[in-house]
């Protein structure tokens, strides 16, 4: 199988004529027909609503394209809550699941109408002294332990995790919560990340169901809410087989008419807070091979590097590369792909086979739309890119400047070399 880019080689040169790489580029048509295809998979589920996860990609310009298909934030720190609130989200539009929380971002979230979800119990206190009182609508994150198994595949060790309460503390926290006022709840569990499979979601709906039947049977809580968050993955690789989301959502049905339903909790909303899933695959990072090197491998030197994407240098993550305008050249060309950070794990790829790649190539990281940009950072005072977006018609447009060395120095501006370290700023594209 191949990996096909949004984008031809055509109009990225169009870009890169207004737009030096690297930069990111997202695809709108991508973005809004799998919006559109989540809303369908479960509009079986009367309160549906999906909290897109903002540390995935933090644009405002791409979150107002979900925004359209009816979706909200799920929100991890005070940054992203006002983010959240300057994009127009009302009382009920924002999840804030954090975690180890100040106080002050349980006020926040308070104040704009974000829906507090509880990652521990002693968090109780927290919000009680931060909001002057418990919210009437609230959530906790429910933590199994163990392993997360499908069939004998271990997807994931939620045990290991610092996520979440137990089994014990989630009753308790219902206990207390709604002795303090709480009067609609939520759960939320998050067991396993990037998962390629269909089953995932259904598996975990059955974890969730079934406790939120015990929970508001033994506790008395009105259960309002469940929330799957995220977990659903991309295929990063060409031989994965994407998710279908529709039967995922059916499968996610099913379960609810077996456990929810017959329990005469027929009315209990579906939340998910999905990021990869929503973005991953419509967005990709646009580099260019500006150095070649022939010592004990080859190398093909890019002009992006980890802070563009960190990905492969963090996890050794695979990201299918495309040499444009040679997609079906024969890969017969082993290289290590690498940016110019002095840490040896800055490389896209180790040894992958390509075409032969030529100083002056554009290359097409694909799946880079999440987890993508937002986990930029400044090391060796790299620069973050720009990001794009391309429109539908064809048209493109900047969503975000390019870093410049003014931003890079901006906190000495209160210091007496703050315009010194500015006087070649002009030398940084």
């Amino acid at each position: 199988m191949k990996k096909r880019p949004f984008v031809t080689l055509e109009k990225l040169k169009e870009i890169e004529e207004q737009f030096p790489t690297p930069f990111h580029l997202y695809d709108e048509k991508g973005i809004r027909e799998n919006a559109k295809a989540l809303k369908e998979a479960f509009d079986w589920n009367k309160g549906f609503k999906e909290f897109f996860a903002v540390k995935a990609t933090p644009n405002p310009y791409l979150i107002q394209i979900l925004q359209e298909y009816g979706c909200g934030c799920d929100c991890s720190s005070m940054t992203e809550l006002m983010m959240a609130k300057a994009l127009g989200c009302r009382e009920g539009d924002i999840m804030f699941s954090s975690n180890d929380t100040p106080e002050e971002e349980f006020r926040y979230a308070d104040e704009i109408g974000g829906i507090i979800n509880l990652d521990d119990i002693t968090h109780i206190d927290a919000v009680e002294r931060a909001a002057g009182r418990i919210p009437k609508t609230i959530s906790c994150r429910y933590n199994p332990g163990g392993v997360f198994k499908i069939s004998n595949d271990i997807m994931d060790n939620p045990g290991d995790s610092k996520y979440g309460m137990t089994t014990d503390q989630i009753f308790e926290a219902f206990r207390i919560l709604k002795e303090k006022g709480a009067e609609n709840f939520g759960i939320h569990a998050f067991l396993a990340s990037n998962t390629v499979t269909n089953e995932y979601y259904p598996m975990l709906a059955k974890v969730m169901f079934e406790l939120a039947v015990k929970l508001q049977k033994e506790t008395g809580a009105h259960i309002s809410f469940i929330n799957l968050s995220g977990g659903i993955g991309i295929p990063y690789s060409p031989d994965q087989k994407p998710n279908d989301i529709r039967v995922i959502g059916e499968g996610v049905r099913k379960v609810y008419e077996e456990v929810l339903v017959p329990a005469g909790m027929g009315d209990v909303a579906i939340y998910t807070e999905l990021g990869r899933f929503m973005m991953g695959p419509y967005g990709c990072l646009v580099t260019k091979a500006i150095h070649e090197k022939h010592t004990h491998k080859e190398y093909i030197g890019v002009d992006a590097c980890a802070v563009n994407l960190m990905r492969p240098a963090m996890y050794g993550a695979y990201h299918h590369i495309t040499v444009m305008g040679k997609e079906d050249q024969p890969c017969d060309h082993l290289y290590d792909v690498t940016g110019s950070l002095c840490e040896n794990n800055d490389k896209f790829a180790i040894d992958r086979y390509l075409p032969q790649v030529d100083k002056g190539d554009l290359l097409v990281i694909h799946d880079t739309g999440a987890h993508g940009f937002a986990m930029g950072y400044n090391y060796n005072g790299k620069l973050k890119s720009a990001e794009i977006l391309l429109h539908e018609d064809g048209s493109f447009e900047m969503i975000r400047r390019a870093e410049t060395a003014k931003d890079y120095f901006a906190t000495f501006d209160c210091f007496p070399i703050y315009e010194k370290l500015l006087e070649d700023a002009d030398r940084l594209k």
